[in-house]
């Protein structure tokens, strides 16, 4: 998924990065970034490791971690969680927690599901028949 952004010197944006958490950038030079966020020690990052999203906070330039704290709140981890990529990587955590008998339950579930499915199918294809 490539994105086209121009970022301006004082743009501030948040991203997400390769290792599921969230973080404040500001532009660095051409290739690099200022990275924060309340979980993490502030540093540079290279944009290649770097995938933008919507999600935006108006901070100063270079806040301090109180500050970062503060603006960063419920309100983006909420915005995160219903967005569609969020929501996604929130599956694919509970689908790696899951043990054999969860998975086979699993399977149970979706055979349960598709036989159903193919029942109604087939008495609409008896109706539409007659």
């Amino acid at each position: 998924l490539w994105r086209t952004v121009l970022l301006l010197p004082f743009k501030l944006i948040t991203v997400f990065l390769h290792e599921a958490s969230h973080a404040i950038a500001c532009k660095l030079t051409c290739g690099h970034a200022l990275v924060d966020a309340p979980d993490m020690v502030r540093g540079q990052m290279n944009f290649k490791r770097l995938t933008l999203t919507d999600i935006t906070i108006d901070i100063p330039r270079v806040p301090k971690n109180k500050w970062v704290d503060r603006s960063y709140g419920e309100d983006v981890k909420n915005k995160w969680e219903s967005s569609s990529w969020g929501r996604k990587l929130i599956v694919q955590k509970r689908r790696a927690s899951l043990n054999d008998f969860d998975r086979f339950k699993l399977t149970l579930a979706k055979i349960k599901r598709s036989g159903v499915i193919k029942q109604e199918l087939a008495k609409l294809k008896k109706e539409n028949a007659s």
